[in-house]
């Protein structure tokens, strides 16, 4: 099922010339063109699900072309990479936005008595602005940063176990063949 879904995305997916030609990627667009970059293999699939989580959350706009551009040192898939970035888009940006304040705070340890005695300090009037963004933009921002790297691992350890997953049902389905995950054997 999973291998269905991945097919009923490939029409829509950019091709390699495309990306080449695309004006924002055009002094590199030369090395979207090699085939070990658009391949699905069991190294770049879970770099391009960790490059894509990564890039999603780490900056709300442009995270496309931040995962096609990382992509590419790490040998990792550029269609996987750029498809999960559609994890984070306008109609999820909220929804994350309240996750990312929530990472954020239980990371941070900020609760009632630190921002109060922050304050404290805030209320003298050095400091006035400081006290919401503290409570709130800071630390979405860096629950948008922890987001971004817990995501890209989990994401990794996920792609990496489902392509294991589908590669050993597949080699099962080949006649003449002895099961590989049949622990009976």
């Amino acid at each position: 099922m999973a291998m269905k879904s991945i097919k009923d995305f490939r029409p829509k997916m950019p091709t390699r010339d495309e990306m080449a030609r695309n004006r924002w990627l055009a002094p590199i667009g030369h090395r979207f063109l090699r085939s070990e970059l658009w391949r699905f293999t069991r190294r770049s699939v879970p770099r391009g699900a960790a490059l894509g989580l990564f890039a999603a959350f780490i900056i709300p706009v442009g995270q496309i072309f931040l995962a096609a551009f990382l992509a590419l040192p790490a040998r990792a898939n550029v269609p996987i990479a750029a498809l999960i970035t559609f994890v984070t888009n306008p109609f999820t940006v909220p929804f994350w936005a309240v996750v990312a304040n929530k990472v954020g705070r239980f990371v941070l340890k900020l609760d009632a008595a630190t921002v109060g005695a922050a304050n404290a300090e805030i209320d003298s009037g050095r400091w006035e602005s400081f006290g919401w963004f503290l409570e709130t933009a800071g630390a979405t921002a860096f629950g948008f940063m922890v987001l971004s790297v817990l995501t890209a691992a989990i994401g990794y350890l996920l792609a990496s176990f489902s392509w294991r997953y589908l590669v050993a049902r597949k080699w099962n389905r080949r006649p003449g063949h002895r099961k590989v995950l049949d622990p009976a054997e």
